[in-house]
């Protein structure tokens, strides 16, 4: 992140905007994790939810297509990133719960825009796709 004075800022300094267009902006990657189509979809899930805890085996039933590694890693990160609580229930076998914190269901919201713009544009979209290359 860079100050006006072209030097490096910690990150979420007052006035300091990230560079999205270097790899190691912290807006950047968050940018990546958020714009994941599975991050997408299990914040939804899981905001559909709110504020009771879904289970690995009912996300992963909820999240079509998603594999075991697939769904597990994205919750590692959504929990690393503080926007999903993690809770194991000392059972045999261990039974593990997620639930959205307060940060995760913030970005509900943006998240429904940005499904509400794609359901209204789809048709235009598909539309260009089928044109030949001009």
């Amino acid at each position: 992140m860079n100050r006006q004075d072209g030097t490096c800022a910690p990150p979420g300094e007052a006035g300091v905007t990230g560079d999205l267009f270097s790899p190691a902006c912290p807006t950047r990657q968050l940018l990546d994790r958020i714009g994941d189509k599975w991050t997408s979809m299990l914040i939804k899930v899981l905001a559909e939810n709110h504020p009771a805890e879904l289970g690995f085996a009912e996300l992963r039933r909820r999240a079509p297509g998603v594999s075991n590694k697939m769904l597990s890693q994205t919750l590692q990160s959504l929990c690393r990133d503080g926007l999903v609580t993690r809770r194991v229930e000392a059972s045999v076998p261990p039974r593990v719960h997620y639930a959205l914190t307060s940060l995760g269901l913030s970005l509900d919201t943006p998240l429904a825009a940005v499904r509400a713009w794609a359901e209204q544009h789809i048709s235009t979209i598909e539309e260009r796709r089928r044109e030949p290359d001009k």
